[in-house]
């Protein structure tokens, strides 16, 4: 039998604890061994819960207890949750984390301090929620150099872009709609500003290139200026607008971002919807990879975090083999990557837009009083200084090929 403790009893917590004992017997089975939960640790109380017999609120409890084999870390945030996850791995217990915040900042710290003691400091639920996408990184596509990864990695967002898409409604009403229906918090900066989904693709690009990846590194660029217009042209060109995280060997390096971009019909993302979240993986071998699925959620997120408990109990003494390097991966500079953007301008003047961006394709969304045109490709660098040549500019959107 293998001991494991909760940390943080709140939504991916109380998950965890359900389907530990929901699926006890079918999850021994693939493990090898039972699993038992011995502490739960939270500072509340939760009584006529079921896990108010193995509650406690010290965490040296569970520290000091070399029967505890397994910590499972799901307060989220870096304090205190850094640590306890770094006592645990020190005192040699091994740690399932779902934190995203915990894993950009300090994964290649807390995988080496879990090698050092052979034990394993597993992360599949950082990412994806329920989606796996670490494992196949780490175990199953190593084969391959990694071209390309592209996620739409928050679920909030996506939901909101959708419904902008669907119903024509503006950014601010559907925004209120999802704080409604629980996918948005009342403060939701972290989701439509980026936040979320940098920490994610940092965590992809570390994995994939065995450097690690620092989130603040990374341009970010959240949905707060998409606006129902924006999707009209969208509708005009065939395309979608997805706020994608993605990372991209290019001649010259590494360039990683977050951004609102518009997909074609073609590309493997398109069609996610809704608070769906999908991740294309493209290899020089193996091509495109895609994994859609539930990208958070109470169950989703909890499921990996179990499969990552199974996986730490079948490598007790073993450390799994993960290449995230404590060296820095210094990024390509945003302002050289290429692309064509999508661009709107106040007014009807072609001549100055055609002076600024030479040649352009022009988009009729039926709007008046304005432009919308599609550029050639270009620098970043390239399209600031096209654009200052123009004071009119009202947005514009980055084309994903």
């Amino acid at each position: 039998m293998i001991n494991v403790a909760i940390l943080g009893y709140g939504t991916v917590g109380s998950g965890v604890f359900e389907i530990l004992d929901t699926n006890k017997k079918l999850i021994g089975e693939k493990a090898g061994q039972e699993i038992n939960v011995k502490y739960v640790l939270d500072l509340r109380d939760f009584p006529g819960d079921p896990c108010e017999s193995v509650l406690v609120h010290d965490f040296n409890t569970i520290l000091e207890d070399d029967e505890v084999e397994i910590v499972i870390e799901v307060m989220g945030g870096l304090k205190p949750a850094y640590d306890f996850v770094k006592k645990s791995l020190l005192a040699g217990k091994s740690v399932c984390t779902s934190n995203k915040e915990l894993v950009a900042k300090y994964g290649a710290e807390l995988i080496q301090i879990a090698k050092d003691h052979n034990r394993n400091f597993l992360f599949e639920a950082s990412v994806g929620g329920g989606i796996p996408i670490i494992r196949p990184l780490n175990q199953h596509i190593t084969a391959d150099e990694i071209c390309e990864i592209a996620g739409i990695l928050n679920g909030t967002t996506n939901y909101i872009l959708t419904k902008m898409d669907k119903e024509g409604a503006d950014f601010q009403t559907v925004l209120a709609q999802a704080q409604e229906l629980g996918y948005a918090e009342r403060n939701p900066s972290a989701d439509i500003e980026g936040f979320d989904a940098v920490r994610k693709i940092a965590i992809l690009a570390s994995l994939a290139y065995g450097k690690s990846v620092d989130f603040e590194d990374v341009y970010t660029e959240g949905i707060t200026n998409i606006t129902d217009i924006d999707f009209k042209y969208a509708a005009a060109m065939g395309k979608s607008i997805k706020l994608l995280g993605k990372c991209k060997k290019e001649a010259n390096g590494i360039v990683a971002s977050v951004t609102p971009r518009l997909l074609s019909p073609s590309h493997p993302l398109f069609n996610v919807e809704g608070v769906v979240n999908g991740i294309l993986v493209r290899g020089n071998m193996v091509g495109d990879l895609v994994f859609i699925g539930s990208g958070a959620g109470k169950l989703p997120t909890a499921s990996a975090v179990v499969s990552d408990v199974v996986d730490a109990v079948r490598h007790l003494n073993i450390p799994v083999t993960v290449i995230w390097d404590k060296e820095k991966l210094e990024l390509l500079e945003f302002g050289k990557s290429r692309k064509s953007f999508f661009v709107r301008v106040e007014g009807d003047e072609k001549d100055k837009i055609e002076e600024a961006f030479e040649n352009v394709t022009y988009i009729d969304a039926g709007i008046e009083n304005e432009i919308g045109f599609v550029t050639r490709p270009m620098s970043e660098d390239e399209f600031k200084a096209a654009s200052e040549k123009l004071e009119n500019i009202i947005t514009r959107i980055r084309i994903e090929e």
